[in-house]
């Protein structure tokens, strides 16, 4: 019987078909056998307990510079917080300014988060304009394993317009590149902002209301049309409402291929939380916004069939002090949400403890999918001969309550405080090396490695 680096003992291995009983030996950075009766220099008992794939956030922003303000949780506390909630993959974003180059962006990003980063990471681009310079680009950085292209609808800095969407659609087809689409409609939302802030309503709330769910039910459905004129699939983010999801639907009846992402934060928050006094109220503040109740049944619903792909974060935390800049403007309050550490427990608790969700379709949409739609898999994403020993070792007795001071998010409040429950991850492997144990942190930054990924081909 070999020898292996380390044995994890006892537990339950977790993937997206199945559940089994088996060791998981592993060498190096790899799992090398599943099987009974394994034996390693290093053993950890897993009895009682779960052993999942590291998990997935397909959809993160560390270090986010908005005009002259950066979100809260930079590379390092990011990537950490990710760690003790489970989570060893993050992709975060390449965000170009109008006129840099897409190469010349990378290569900034690159150098923010290289050396800093906790746990492996890749990054999408972002397209803001459809020029000669950007399309020529995609190929090379297709080929270094950035095979995903970022496009929205809104906002000033970022939108393309449909004639860009339609040529930067088509890049991605012919390159292997899947397109990642924030749909809302962009003259809708400034023409409501405009009127909103004429009549003097400046709350927290406004921007909920400035962003109602035609807006992106509108956009989505505009988008799938044009990816529909050349023939490219697309991966929709943080859809919220059942009209979008309604969208989707019709679409992949008609043959489209349509990926579909829901964030933990529009399963479990709605539209109440602008209820509370201003200075709270703002700390919700995100796009697309918080719903109606009767939207998260509906996300549930679609979760549960299988219509939603992927649960990430979109995770992009802001302070209370930062949110204060929009106290008589809700146009000027940073959007975003933290979540990279909660995701993990949050659905355990509301998805697979109530019900709603087995442990292997959690796997399914926070690491397998993810990995394969990603361009991730099998060296990520799953348990498995020669994928990456990313593991999670889960207790499911141990409980919990979400403190903001007890998080490891570099953020001063917490969209969940007080909310409990159970069931936890207790040890954490990365590449084969422990980073959480019993619940703390014990790795370093700058242990993490980039991850060129695989083109798509779907």
């Amino acid at each position: 019987m070999p020898q292996f680096d380390l044995v994890i003992q006892k537990g339950t291995v977790v993937t997206a078909d199945d559940l089994a009983q088996v060791d998981v030996g592993i060498v190096g950075d790899k799992i090398a056998a599943l099987g009974q009766g394994l034996t390693g220099q290093e053993v950890i008992d897993a009895e009682g307990k779960y052993v999942l794939p590291g998990l997935i956030d397909v959809h993160v922003h560390m270090q986010l510079p908005v005009g002259e303000q950066i979100s809260a949780d930079d590379f390092e506390t990011g990537t950490i917080a990710a760690a003790c909630g489970g989570t060893t993959t993050l992709i975060d974003f390449v965000t170009p300014q109008r006129g840099q180059s897409l190469v010349e962006a990378v290569s900034e990003r690159r150098a923010q988060a290289d050396g800093r980063v906790a746990v492996d990471y890749a990054l999408h681009l972002t397209a803001v304009d459809a020029q000669t310079e950007t399309l020529t680009a995609l190929p090379a950085l297709a080929t270094q394993g950035y095979t995903t292209l970022k496009l929205y609808t809104t906002y000033p800095a970022l939108r393309v317009d449909d004639g860009e969407l339609l040529t930067l659609l088509n890049g991605c087809r012919e390159n292997g590149i899947l397109p990642l689409i924030h749909a809302e409609n962009d003259a809708a939302i400034a023409y409501l902002q405009r009127r909103f802030l004429s009549q003097g309503n400046t709350a927290a709330i406004w921007h909920a209301r400035s962003r109602p769910p035609l807006v992106e039910a509108e956009a989505v459905q505009r988008v799938l049309t044009l990816a529909a004129l050349v023939g490219t699939p697309v991966y929709l983010v943080h859809l919220s409402t059942q009209d979008a999801i309604a969208a989707v639907r019709a679409a992949r009846r008609r043959g489209q291929v349509v990926y579909a992402e829901v964030c933990i934060q529009h399963l479990l928050l709605s539209e109440r939380a602008y209820d509370r006094p201003p200075f709270e109220a703002a700390n919700f503040v995100l796009s697309p916004p918080l719903r109606a109740s009767h939207h998260q049944r509906a996300l549930w619903r679609a979760l549960t069939r299988g219509e939603l792909n992927v649960v990430s974060t979109d995770h992009c935390p802001w302070t209370r002090a930062q949110r204060e800049r929009g106290h008589n403007d809700f146009t000027r309050i940073p959007n975003g949400l933290p979540g990279v550490e909660t995701r993990p427990l949050l659905l355990w608790e509301t998805g697979v403890n109530r019900g709603r969700l087995s442990i292997s379709h959690m796997v399914e949409v926070c690491a397998t999918a993810p990995a394969q739609l990603m361009g991730l898999y099998p060296r990520k994403g799953t348990v498995a001969v020669n994928s990456d020993a990313d593991l999670v070792i889960w207790n499911p007795d141990r409980l919990w309550t979400l403190h903001a001071h007890e998080l490891h998010q570099h953020v001063d409040h917490c969209p969940y405080e007080g909310w409990h429950g159970r069931g936890a991850p207790e040890w954490v492997l990365l590449r084969g090396q422990v980073i959480v144990q019993e619940g703390r942190w014990v790795g370093h930054c700058g242990q993490g490695q980039f991850i060129c990924r695989q083109r798509y081909n779907g």
